[in-house]
């Protein structure tokens, strides 16, 4: 099974359905959670972060840190063919838009400002993503990334 199978985009309708109204602004009007007001910028446990639309698996907990912006902030993402990027000139001067590659939710940006080993700062809305403790991996589907924890 590819992951195209696996995880899908709703229509538009089930979308509105299940999100939230901060969440809708997020993920499909390209939002911006206020910082340090967000489920995630402090959650300390293991486990992964997932795409609140489709479920497609995004970040680990092994790859966050404090970068003190308020966000939930990664090194790098759990598979680079589960997120797309793009120039986004919303703030007038160029920044790296991070999106899921297959709900296509607008999760944040990247920034080259971010610790070893990949010197990069994916700075996520906790709003565009479900975070899952690894003791609720397997329940939820998602074993395979169990051995993220080993």
């Amino acid at each position: 099974m590819t992951q195209n199978d696996r995880y899908r985009k709703p229509d538009e309708a089930a979308i509105r359905a299940m999100l939230d109204p901060l969440q809708y602004e997020v993920t499909q009007r390209e939002g911006t959670e206020r910082p340090f007001d967000n489920a995630y910028h402090d959650e300390k446990r293991a486990g992964i972060y997932v795409d609140i639309v489709s479920g497609e698996p995004l970040f680990s907990s092994r790859d966050k840190y404090d970068s003190g912006t308020g966000w939930p902030s990664f090194t790098q993402p759990i598979d680079e063919e589960l997120i797309r990027t793009r120039t986004d000139y919303k703030l007038f001067l160029p920044r790296t838009e991070v999106r899921s590659a297959i709900a296509d939710s607008h999760l944040g940006h990247v920034f080259p400002d971010g610790p070893a080993p990949t010197g990069l700062r994916y700075c996520m809305n906790s709003a565009a993503m479900r975070f899952i403790p690894t003791d609720e991996l397997e329940a939820e589907g998602y074993a395979e990334y169990l051995s993220l924890f080993d």
